[in-house]
């Protein structure tokens, strides 16, 4: 703590050992070096005198004023995502989800529209819906795998478009530089959910990108147990938006799941690539067994966008969705999830442990959407390839009898 010693000098009375608990002269020297970057919690920020306190804005990212706008801990993660995503400019939020909030909240007001792909993560679609509707703001749909319907789509109200490579569930990738030049052509910007790319698999913003969001929650973090997420820019302008509405929304993040973060980055491109293997390896097997009926992977030949993942991207994630013979309906894919002994039944992706969500198509995109009925993603986690290949094949014979 940068204040002159407590130490009492000749004549002085000395203070209370309680007193000292708090005010304790003790400084650590200088110098120390670790793998690992320090850890630093506050909420109090201390300052030498009062005009440096007056000098102090919280938007430059040279100094500190108060913990909810950024500590050692945050700007050094803030900086590391930054580098990992090919921006400048990064704002860490509790969740993948209050990014993309942040964006929307930083980027439209009342009278704007937003466009979304037809195959966009639920939770953002359900918030153009109810919450950005709710503020005067408009959404409409467009098809990620035809980039004139998000050309047709354009008005002179949208003020922002986003892109998910690859759809959320249906993992359908799109031609992301035809999207953004769709888009900028109208003078809209891009924002784009790098979640699954993850600052591995392509580069955003050399695809013409404006906003990459990334949810932390998976592959950085790794370990199935942080909430966080990331709002990635390069123009300087565009990134101070961003980061006053994030500071009027209160948007903080904890320093201990910052620690978590930071620790795993740098095994992340090691596990992604596990990841990716491993997934290749099973998507393939699955695409000869009778009952599967589609393989949906952006690296498999013959899955939706594929030629545009060949063109984009460098690796895959260890995320596929499977849809069985249409014989089948939602009673024995149940019971092919239940049998899994190896994937976990949850939500979220990107951790040790593969799992296993089923979903409904039609309830999910509507009845005339291209995809419908029963379909089952699997993330595939690092357990052994043929544990994971042996714990499916039980479960397709429980199920369907094949």
């Amino acid at each position: 703590m940068n204040r002159p010693d407590k130490r009492p000098g000749a004549g002085e009375t000395a203070l209370d050992a309680a007193t000292l608990q708090i005010h304790h002269p003790y400084e650590p020297p200088p110098g120390f070096a670790a793998v690992v970057p320090a850890v630093h919690k506050a909420s109090t920020v201390l300052f030498r005198n009062a005009a440096a306190l007056r000098a102090r804005s919280w938007k430059a990212r040279d100094g500190y004023s108060y913990g909810l706008l950024g500590t050692p801990t945050t700007y050094t993660l803030e900086e590391r995502i930054a580098t990992l995503e090919g921006g400048k400019h990064c704002a860490l939020t509790p969740s993948g989800l209050s990014a993309i909030s942040l964006v929307n909240l930083a980027l439209l007001q009342a009278g704007d529209e937003v466009l979304l792909p037809d195959n966009v993560y639920g939770p953002s679609r359900d918030q153009a819906q109810k919450l950005l509707a709710g503020f005067g703001i408009s959404h409409a749909l467009y098809d990620p795998l035809q980039p004139q319907t998000l050309r047709t789509a354009l008005s002179p109200r949208t003020r922002l478009v986003w892109i998910e490579p690859p759809g959320s569930v249906t993992m359908e990738f799109p031609d992301i530089r035809a999207l953004v030049e769709a888009a900028h052509s109208a003078g809209t910007l891009c924002a784009l959910d790098n979640t699954w790319g993850a600052g591995v698999a392509f580069a955003p913003f050399e695809l013409g990108v404006d906003v990459s969001i990334h949810a932390l929650t998976k592959y950085p973090s790794g370990g199935g147990d942080v909430l966080m997420g990331a709002v990635v820019t390069r123009d300087a302008s565009l990134g101070e938006r961003i980061l006053h509405v994030h500071s009027m929304l209160g948007l903080g993040v904890a320093a201990n799941d910052c620690e978590i973060v930071l620790r795993s980055l740098p095994t992340m491109r090691m596990r992604y690539e596990a990841h990716d293997r491993a997934a290749r390896d099973l998507a393939t097997w699955l695409t000869t067994h009778p009952a599967v009926r589609h393989v949906l992977h952006p690296a498999l030949p013959g899955a939706p966008g594929h030629e545009n993942w060949r063109s984009h991207c460098s690796a895959a994630a260890g995320l596929f969705s499977l849809q069985f013979d249409l014989q089948f309906g939602h009673a024995e894919v149940d019971r092919f999830v239940d049998a899994l002994q190896l994937f976990g039944l949850g939500v979220s992706w990107g951790g040790p442990m593969s799992l296993a969500v089923p979903y409904d198509l039609t309830a999910m995109r509507g009845p005339k959407a291209a995809l419908q009925g029963p379909l089952v993603r699997l993330s595939i986690g690092l357990e052994a390839v043929d544990d994971l290949r042996a714990d499916l094949a039980q479960a397709l014979s429980a199920a369907f009898g094949s």
